[in-house]
Order: structure tokens, then C-alpha cells, then sequence
């Protein structure tokens, strides 16, 4: 167990929807982890600061510039050492969250890792991404995607099992029957990267993998830009914002916002006030 004190601050949580899925966001200035395992696939990002902690028989270091990966029922300790503080996210995996992501995958059996410490870029902001949206909370199917991605990437790029799983054909077809579909739903609510696959054949990450090649966007990211077409739309005949966003398919109207402003760079109120000025000239 940690010792921790009153400048230490955690939080944990279990993941909407995800079975087996649990978060921890740590902010610590002192702790002490003891020889200890998990029964869960960890996987840790650091914020900011770090500390040192020793596994399979060697001292390594939590950084910035690395993600940490713990195999189930491997033991390992920790301490602050050379840094004031350590803030960082870590996910576990239990074993029905690792059977999910094997069945999304489309691989025989879980990766295995050689290496604690991973110096990768792409996949440090790609688990950042993934643990920030489960702290929201609000985007189911975001959230889905970003596991598979971030997953399957992590087992291709350094598990021993990474040429096992199957890439996704660049099937225009496919993705026509599926962008067809996603049109005519793009406001239910219950959208999910499997319903989807079974559209078309595929696992969540072949899906993923065809939407990228073709498409230039992630699945999420294409059912987003629908939405935010139709939110347009009902904005032009004077629908309130919160009603168009749930018309739409938006969890509520904050998160219209959210992605009108990312993609648009201003508000759906500021657009209907705009379109105001507009009519009113």
C-alpha cells in the first residue's frame, strides 16, 4: 500500500460501460509503493514530475517522455527519488476489460510486454486522450474508439502478439454501406464501434483502421461531423441550442459546443447570432 499524506490527492473510478476498466488520477508529492502486483494490465502516463520504481529485477524511471506498462501479476515498486512530485493517469484492465480488447482486436490471445517503459510519442498522447475522456465521461462511443486505437496500436507497436492482428481492408464499399447507415442514426444515441462492424464484417479495430484510410477521420470523428451538420440545420430554423443539440445526437448541449467550437472555432450561439445579423440587414 502507499503512505500517503495530506498533499497527496487520488482519485479512482470505475469506467461507464466498459466492464472491467478502472481509472486512477494521482497527484502525489510523497508515496512509497512497496513490492506489489495487480491483477490488471496497467498502463500509466505521466503529467508531470516522476518518480523511480524497480521491476523484473532492475530501477527504472516514470517520465513525461515515457508510458509505463505492467503485465498482470507483475510485481514492482516505487518511490519519488529525484522529482518534487508525480501527476499521472494510469489505466487497469481486469480480465473481462482484456477479453474485450482481444474480441475488438481480433487476436487469439492478450499481448504480452518485454519492456516496462516505452518511449513512445504517439501512444503517450493517444492513453492521455483515452483516460481524459473516460474522466468525462459524456461520449460513449469516443471512448470505445479511443481504447481499441490506442490498444491495438500499443500491442502491434511492442507486444509479442502484434503480428496477429489483422488490418482493415480499404474497402469503399464498406465504408459507403457504413457512412449510409451512420447517416440515417447519426442521432441515436446507442451508437457503438460493434453494431457498426457488424455492418460491414469487421472488429472495432479493422473498422477504425478502414475509416482512416478511406475516410481521412475515425469513425467517431465522421458520426461528429454528421452531427454537427445536422445541428446546423436546426440552428438555421431556429431550434434553441440545447434542443438541437440532443436532435443531433450530442449527450447534451455543452458538448455541441465543445466540438462546434473545435471545428468551427465559435459557438452555436455565436452562429446564431451571427445568422441574426444576417436576416435582420
Amino acid at each position: 500500500m502507499a503512505r500517503v499524506d495530506r498533499r497527496n490527492t487520488t482519485r479512482y473510478w470505475n469506467a461507464a460501460g466498459i466492464g472491467g476498466l478502472s481509472c486512477l488520477h494521482a497527484d502525489f508529492t510523497t508515496h512509497d509503493y512497496a513490492p506489489h502486483q495487480h491483477e490488471a494490465f496497467v498502463v500509466a502516463v505521466t503529467e508531470s514530475g516522476g518518480s523511480e520504481f524497480k521491476s523484473r529485477g532492475r530501477s527504472d524511471e516514470a517520465r513525461e517522455s515515457v508510458l509505463l506498462v505492467f503485465n498482470p501479476a507483475e510485481t514492482h515498486s516505487g518511490r519519488m527519488g529525484w522529482s518534487k512530485s508525480w501527476r499521472y493517469r494510469s489505466l487497469y484492465l481486469t480480465q473481462p476489460a482484456i477479453d474485450q480488447v482481444v474480441a475488438d482486436l481480433g487476436i487469439d490471445r492478450p499481448a504480452y510486454f518485454m519492456r516496462n517503459v516505452l518511449a513512445d510519442t504517439d501512444l503517450i498522447a493517444a492513453f492521455m486522450r483515452l483516460h481524459r475522456s473516460l474522466e468525462r465521461g459524456h461520449d460513449p462511443l469516443e471512448e470505445r474508439e479511443l481504447l481499441v486505437a490506442s490498444f491495438g496500436q500499443l500491442c502491434r507497436r511492442h507486444g509479442d502478439g502484434a503480428r496477429s492482428i489483422p488490418t482493415a481492408s480499404r474497402d469503399e464499399a464498406a465504408l459507403s454501406r457504413v457512412v449510409k447507415r451512420m447517416t440515417t442514426q447519426h442521432a441515436e444515441s446507442g451508437l457503438t464501434l460493434n453494431e457498426m462492424g457488424l455492418w460491414v464484417g469487421m472488429t472495432p479495430f479493422q473498422l477504425i483502421g478502414l475509416f482512416k484510410r478511406t475516410a481521412g477521420l475515425t469513425p467517431h470523428a465522421y458520426l461528429t461531423q454528421l452531427r454537427l451538420k445536422a445541428a446546423i440545420r436546426q440552428l438555421k430554423a431556429g431550434a434553441p441550442i440545447a434542443e438541437a443539440a440532443l436532435a443531433s445526437g450530442f449527450y447534451d448541449q455543452s458538448a455541441l459546443t465543445r466540438h462546434f467550437k473545435r471545428s468551427f472555432g465559435i459557438t452555436p450561439l455565436q452562429y446564431q447570432r451571427a445568422g441574426a445579423v444576417g436576416h435582420a440587414r
